[in-house]
């Protein structure tokens, strides 16, 4: 099976900020709004280089989509950044109103997302914001997996010309995929091939993933990898042929199971091809306080998880 090797640990907000700043270079039309968290996103070398195009909107998180929204009819390209909680269910109804009902070209960037922001606790960890802006008309969702693929992210979002909601984290985790990828929205990554089970990830689950793929190798079992980087649109054919060749499918995720990704897969599977599936993702329940690897842990959002939904799953074919 091909092996993965993390080149440095690194957090996937730091991905966001390099590419930022690298779209602050070369893009001029490309703005910054930030809603009082210019560190924890780190926005700061794009507000350093380029303070006429920043703008610090302080904690009013509504107020800055709509000055978002209103940006894009000059041509311009606004990049909003403030925690997942703040970006998608505090200013749900702007969002919908003002950027997704008349498709303005805003760009969602939320970092903090998941039980990994750890130490803040429940009212911080959002688990349904996946849900929330997957179920907007037009709305792109992306969910990227390590530092180097949300850097490229970054980047593509602002070729694209629609409403894009960005999500990344807070903790350093392994960074694999190549420095120089091609971020291509929609279009899954297969990572493994592999014929006894499929797992379908997403963000910082899809190094577990892999962790799960080793596992199971090592009992005879060949999973397949699949990164879902872009949620909405879903990359349905992807899906569809490795279900087909492996007959069972997991699909993990860092969010609700109710609204994410495991849902999207299930509504894609039994449209055309009806699969047992084995949700890894929080049950129904709201975060709390703890480390990141503590809180994975006990949500069973980790390999372990994997390897054990993988059995099951297979034991039902």
């Amino acid at each position: 099976m091909k092996k993965y090797t993390n080149t440095g640990s690194k957090d996937t907000r730091s991905g966001f900020g390099d590419g930022l700043t690298q779209l602050g270079q070369t893009n001029e039309n490309v703005v910054a709004l930030c809603a009082d968290l210019i560190g924890s996103l780190k926005m700061d070398d794009f507000k350093k280089n380029h303070p006429e195009r920043f703008f610090q909107v302080g904690i009013a998180e509504a107020n800055m989509i709509g000055m978002a929204a209103g940006m894009t009819i000059g041509g311009k390209i606004p990049f909003t950044g403030t925690f997942a909680n703040f970006s998608t269910g505090r200013v749900y109804d702007q969002i919908r109103q003002s950027v997704a009902y008349s498709g303005k070209n805003v760009k969602i960037c939320a970092s903090h997302a998941g039980i990994t922001l750890g130490e803040d606790g429940a009212t911080h960890q959002i688990l349904e914001d996946i849900g929330l802006m997957k179920m907007l008309p037009g709305m792109t969702v992306i969910n990227t997996c390590d530092y180097n693929q949300t850097k490229a992210a970054t980047l593509a979002i602002a070729d694209y010309d629609g409403p894009v909601y960005l999500r990344f984290g807070r903790p350093k985790v392994a960074n694999f995929t190549p420095e120089d990828q091609t971020f291509e929205i929609g279009k899954a990554v297969h990572l493994q091939e592999g014929t006894d089970v499929t797992i379908v990830a997403t963000g910082h689950l899809v190094w577990e993933a892999l962790l799960a793929a080793e596992t199971l190798n090592e009992q005879g079992i060949s999973a397949e990898v699949i990164n879902i980087h872009t949620i909405k649109p879903l990359d349905a054919k992807a899906i569809i042929a490795s279900a087909n060749k492996t007959k069972c499918i997991v699909t993990a995720e860092e969010h609700n199971y109710l609204g994410g990704l495991g849902e999207s897969v299930a509504r894609v599977l039994a449209e055309n091809a009806p699969t047992p599936q084995e949700f890894v993702a929080t049950k129904d329940t709201f975060g709390e306080s703890g480390t990141p690897a503590q809180l994975m842990e006990k949500y069973g959002l980790n390999a372990d998880a994997i390897v054990k939904a993988s059995l099951k799953v297979i034991a039902r074919k």
